[in-house]
């Protein structure tokens, strides 16, 4: 098939590269000129594990093409795939702007009758609004449909999820319509639910506000396990077991983050008001979730004292590992806090040291782990790259001022490090030095 992918961020560039490596010639648009350069140099403007090597084979082939032009993009296109940013404005609300300027691009330069599909995660009812934009400033009386088909990538195997996804959800006006769709996917063999677009729509939204719960919801028991000397990694695997819950996002910590979870679900409590329905319940998510940060740097406090003055090591940067995405990180809050405080920092992170330097410029960057724990009176864990996991810790307990951890995500064992020599705070967990507060 003919495809025409607008916007080449995460979603749009590895839902362009996937379908032009399933047989499909695909053009991707964006507005930025410097991106669409980098692209049809083979560059990537984000890190993400097996994509470069997928798009530059794509691009030998012939398969995939990067464009700023809509109408060189839509040229042939029998299905564009709107992969454009949804981002949250100030009050919760989903910024629309960008998906109704792509609407009204596709108006522009509709020739003949196209599938149109919504992938970029919106709110119930977008695909009314995109049909009614496209419907009002058609130049040509051709005939289209609107299509719902968010999709479930996590950054950092997007790659493998969209090559292997657990579900393909296609919200259709009809079946004919479904069908095309269908027809695209059907080479992944995987499971497809067809459903009317507002069901779709609202699927995605529903499946990130529910993870975003169990993550809530399992450091809010972390904070109990603290106070009363429980282990919250037992908890969590006792709860795993009962496949009506099962282990997944049951990982105490710091909190989500990125561009997902957040904005999801503020977008859900704003759509559930618009339909008069007070959803206190995700409300309570966000909340536990911005307590985190805070709950975390009292526990620094605590471990070091006074930080004025104090040299501390971060480790990881990004929201999350095998990404350089710093949107909703952590570590932003918590520098923010450290340095607001009077300490010194130095940071490591395997891929988003540049993207942390755009934001943070005067702190420390360091080339790994280990430099980054020469003369530190602490390291912070806010990343849990695997790669922190496989630490030389007898090396870095010797570089450090003081062998003192505190550990955010929990990835080492407490009986381990203790014995190792390190004073270490981890998250939920009982023992002698365990976090308290």
């Amino acid at each position: 098939m003919n495809i025409c992918v607008i916007g080449c961020g995460y979603v749009g560039l590895v839902t362009g590269a996937v379908f032009a490596d399933l047989g499909n010639e695909v053009v991707c648009i964006d507005v930025l000129e410097e991106r669409i350069t980098q692209l049809k140099n083979g560059i990537m403007p984000i890190y993400e594990p097996g994509l470069q090597e997928m798009v530059q084979r794509n691009l030998a082939d012939r398969r995939i093409d990067f464009n700023t032009s809509l109408e060189v993009g839509m040229d042939k296109a029998e299905i564009i795939f709107i992969c454009v940013g949804t981002p949250p404005k100030e009050n919760g609300e989903t910024d629309l702007s960008q998906i109704e300027a792509a609407a009204r691009g596709i108006a522009r330069y509709l020739r003949r009758y196209t599938v149109i599909v919504n992938k970029s995660t919106v709110p119930v009812g977008t695909g009314d609004l995109v049909r009614e934009i496209i419907e009002q400033n058609r130049r040509r009386d051709v005939d289209f449909d609107v299509v719902s088909n968010p999709e479930f990538l996590r950054e950092g195997s997007a790659v493998q999820d969209a090559l292997t996804p657990d579900r393909i959800v296609i919200g259709a006006p009809s079946k004919h319509v479904a069908m095309k769709l269908l027809e695209l996917y059907a080479t992944l063999g995987r499971p497809m639910l067809i459903t009317d677009v507002h069901s779709a729509e609202m699927i995605k939204y529903a499946s990130n506000a529910f993870l975003a719960t169990k993550i809530s919801f399992i450091n809010a028991i972390a904070n109990i396990c603290e106070a009363c000397g429980a282990n919250v990694d037992d908890v969590a695997r006792g709860m795993g077991f009962d496949p009506r819950i099962s282990a997944d996002f049951l990982s105490a910590g710091l909190g989500f983050g990125g561009s997902c979870f957040p904005k999801d679900v503020e977008s859900l409590i704003h759509t559930a008001a618009q339909f008069g329905s007070e959803f206190t319940l995700l409300k309570s998510v966000l909340d536990i979730n911005r307590e985190r940060v805070e709950h975390f740097v009292d526990c620094i406090r605590q471990g070091l004292g006074d930080l004025e003055g104090k040299t501390i090591g971060i480790l990881g940067l990004a929201f999350k590992p095998n990404t350089d995405d710093m949107r909703e990180a952590k570590s932003i809050e918590i520098i923010r806090k450290l340095l607001s405080a009077g300490a010194h920092l130095k940071a490591y992170d395997p891929a988003a040291t540049e993207n942390a330097k755009r934001m943070f410029p005067d702190i420390t960057y360091c080339q790994s782990a280990y430099q980054t724990a020469e003369e530190s009176d602490a390291l912070v864990i806010v990343t849990e790259w695997r790669e922190f996991k496989l630490l030389d810790m007898d090396k870095l307990r010797k570089l450090m001022k003081r062998p003192l951890i505190f550990d955010g995500r929990n990835i080492y064992n407490v009986e381990r490090m203790m014995t190792v020599g390190f004073d270490y705070f981890s998250i939920g967990r009982p023992g002698r030095k365990s976090l308290k507060g």
